[in-house]
């Protein structure tokens, strides 16, 4: 790749998230070389629809000397294989989350990466709102004490027991690793907290599932309900689950600081509220609304009124991940050592809600940049 060439991009899967990563390389300048996937009859026929020149198999991608990027969006089960045959083939990887299904494996992976000097990242999008980034800043620029976080991650597509796919059967926990990492993220990112403490129970809203026309037993959770205690001296409680009726994608979370409160919800995402005794501030997405411009300002997409999504979040941290390939890394994007906490935290919810006991999570592992 020579200087101010595209950067050129293969996706491993051609599912939801392997055409959202499509529309984000294109909307980011970069360019999508080829497709791969398990049936290469699917893959020839999803490449023709998205314009993509090549479809190929993994193994033939991977290697590939025309590709610089490489985007892993397939079934959980595969992640830890296929990046690290990418991270061995000298490849810059994307790697949607879960990252491994084991917090060793997702060690071994960010170890891989930075003994290679590849650039690493997994999609932690949410980060990317620019009501996001005004609330980090504020509690940043003020010095306000977050000293209480609650909140809760909603969805409904696991409501009826007809509902199924990989997603149930991949892995030792369901929605904590699929949503709840989300959360724990944003409240990470946004506070500047570390979750040292934790204790959680786990429920099942259906034992059995029908796949296929056949009745299978659930052995991952469809929600969960966490306590935690951070290593700034905050407590917090959040609720995770993917079988609440007619919630899409509900990820709201509070901060109370000693000076105000601060307020996101996902399904409202153009708005921060600023909560005092003396009333809320609502703080609406835009440059001539905004308390910390600079902050601020390189997210903002679209024109002040005009809503601002998910699609957009993507695009926004496939621009990072191509400036960091370029030599020029960002503050703020989140490494595969995203995705090793975000495996941590997972083992830990696990571990609990087997045995029921507080588990202690280490602050010195891995963490996300922040």
């Amino acid at each position: 790749m020579n200087a101010g060439d595209p950067i050129r991009s293969g996706i491993i899967g051609t599912g939801f998230m392997g055409r959202v990563h499509t529309r984000a390389v294109r909307a980011s300048g970069g360019s999508v070389v080829a497709y791969a996937g398990r049936d290469l009859g699917a893959t020839t026929a999803a490449a023709a629809a998205a314009g993509v020149p090549l479809a190929l198999t993994p193994d033939e991608l991977v290697v590939h000397p025309e590709i610089d990027l490489i985007h892993i969006c397939t079934p959980n089960a595969q992640h830890f294989e296929l990046a690290s045959a990418a991270i061995a083939a000298g490849k810059s990887v994307i790697c949607e989350k879960p990252l491994a299904l084991s917090y060793g494996e997702a060690s071994e992976l960010d170890r891989a990466a930075r003994d290679a000097g590849v650039v690493n990242a997994v999609p932690f999008v949410y980060r990317y709102y620019p009501a996001v980034r005004e609330a980090r800043a504020r509690i940043a620029d003020s010095g306000d004490r977050v000293w209480l976080a609650h909140g809760h991650y909603l969805q409904d597509w696991l409501v009826s027991e007809q509902s199924y796919n990989w997603r149930v059967a991949d892995g030792a926990s369901r929605a904590f690793a699929d949503i709840g990492v989300h959360w724990c993220d944003l409240f990470e990112f946004v506070s500047g907290h570390r979750i040292t403490r934790l204790v959680a129970q786990t429920s099942r809203l259906h034992e059995t599932r029908f796949s296929l026309g056949q009745e299978v037993p659930v052995l991952t959770e469809d929600a969960v309900t966490l306590i935690f205690s951070t290593d700034l001296g905050a407590t917090g409680s959040v609720v995770i689950s993917q079988a609440s009726h007619g919630r899409k994608n509900r990820l709201w979370f509070e901060l109370d600081g000693v000076d105000a409160s601060y307020t996101f919800d996902q399904e409202s995402p153009d708005r921060l509220e600023v909560g005092r005794v003396g009333g809320t501030l609502v703080v609406p997405k835009g440059l001539e609304t905004t308390a910390v411009p600079d902050a601020v300002a390189r997210y903002l997409m679209v024109p002040s009124g005009h809503p601002q999504g998910y699609q957009d979040l993507f695009t926004l941290f496939m621009e990072e991940v191509h400036s960091t390939i370029r030599g020029v890394p960002v503050e703020g994007m989140p490494t595969f050592r995203a995705g090793v906490r975000a495996a941590q935290l997972t083992e830990a919810i696990v571990g609990s809600a087997l045995d029921g006991t507080w588990q202690a999570v280490a602050v010195d592992s891995p963490e996300n940049v922040v």
